[in-house]
């Protein structure tokens, strides 16, 4: 079960020792409203580039702010217990910020894993990630497993009851 780590110089300790112990650090950041098989597959695919597996959280007012008014749908607090509660997650912590370069200034991955449904050269965090030495790796999207695609099959579904 991973930790909560919400005070980034909390986190920064602990990610010095697990570069103490010689550990690969991976990094992921998103959302994760609605956890789901998709996310699950996801988070265990990039845990298997590393030995420790940072997940950044976008915060609430983040998300209403990429996402639009009626999200998230699960608060951040539910949602990051979720992410903890996970195998294959060793940290969680909570981002504010739009992209998560700031969060990744403070992680210094070996690593940055996000989903396929992003390019390496699109993503504003690539060089943070390479200034540190790190590299994004990008791991195939699994087609139907998405929030939104849940999100649309409960709307439909309550359309047709009403």
């Amino acid at each position: 079960m991973g930790k909560v780590i919400e005070d980034w110089k909390l986190l920064e300790a602990a990610l010095e020792e697990c570069r103490s112990a010689g550990k690969k650090i991976v990094s992921t950041n998103g959302v994760f409203d609605i956890v789901h098989v998709g996310h699950v597959r996801y988070l265990r695919a990039a845990r298997a580039l590393g030995d420790c597996l940072v997940v950044g959280v976008n915060s609430d007012e983040c998300t209403r702010s990429l996402k639009g008014p009626t999200r998230p749908f699960v608060p951040q607090a539910d949602r990051i217990e979720m992410l903890a509660a996970l195998e294959c997650v060793d940290i969680v912590t909570i981002f504010n910020e739009s992209t998560p370069e700031r969060l990744l200034e403070v992680i210094k991955p070996d690593v940055h894993a996000k989903g396929g449904d992003y390019h390496p050269a699109l993503l504003p965090e690539a060089k943070v990630v390479q200034r540190h030495g790190g590299k994004v790796e990008i791991i195939p999207f699994e087609e139907g497993h998405s929030t939104t695609s849940i999100a649309e099959r409960i709307s439909s579904a309550l359309s047709e009851r009403a």
